[in-house]
């Protein structure tokens, strides 16, 4: 019985130091995912089988940092063909911690705005957690294999748009473009914290 007792600690010991599941990083390949669009569809990488690139960025409602990118979100989006570099935006905040962040807020949001661009809801917080993304907004780019190329900001500042230097996302589509690998390939995103359910 004691030596059970012990076995049993050490396994106990041991789920509770294990890391979590590791999370997309540059040179990964990301699998297909799909969540319900503002739209009422479901939207995800399937549904752009030419793609020679994607934009993946998770973003919100709420976030003041979100919001301040938002403009700069539109305008990429604008500049990318919907067919070969299409832009997804994914919603992964937990409506219960964040009610404005919830479905219909999102329609309205999109609606207000005139998003041109597919904007998500990952309400199992699915796609978030394979993603690894924390913050809002948190951009990956992939190449037409989904492998990702780049993550973190979209620029090097979050405070003001007309004193942006470095545009991080646009230079990692660039490089692709070029066959090449992007320079920097990660970035530490500035934003607010995802707001993830426990597991």
């Amino acid at each position: 019985m004691k030596k059970l007792f012990v076995l049993l600690s050490i396994a106990w010991m041991s789920s509770f130091f294990t890391s979590p599941s590791p999370s997309y990083q540059v040179g990964d390949t990301v699998k297909d995912f799909e969540a319900k669009n503002v739209d009422g569809k479901y939207m995800g990488t399937k549904n752009f089988p030419h793609a020679k690139g994607f934009v993946v960025v998770f973003t919100c409602n709420t976030c003041p940092y979100a919001q301040g990118y938002e403009d700069r979100i539109i305008s990429l989006a604008k500049k990318l063909d919907d067919n070969t570099w299409p832009l997804i935006a994914i919603n992964s905040n937990d409506k219960r911690m964040s009610p404005g962040d919830a479905y219909d807020k999102m329609q309205s949001r999109a609606k207000s705005k005139s998003y041109s661009f597919p904007y998500i809801f990952d309400e199992s917080q699915e796609i978030v957690r394979a993603f690894g993304a924390s913050k809002t907004p948190h951009f990956y780019v992939l190449d037409a294999n989904k492998k990702v190329k780049y993550i973190g900001a979209l620029d090097d500042n979050a405070e003001d748009a007309n004193a942006v230097t470095k545009h991080y996302v646009e230079d990692a589509i660039k490089s692709i473009q070029e066959n090449k690998d992007p320079i920097p390939s990660f970035t530490r995103a500035i934003g607010c914290g995802i707001k993830k359910r426990q597991i």
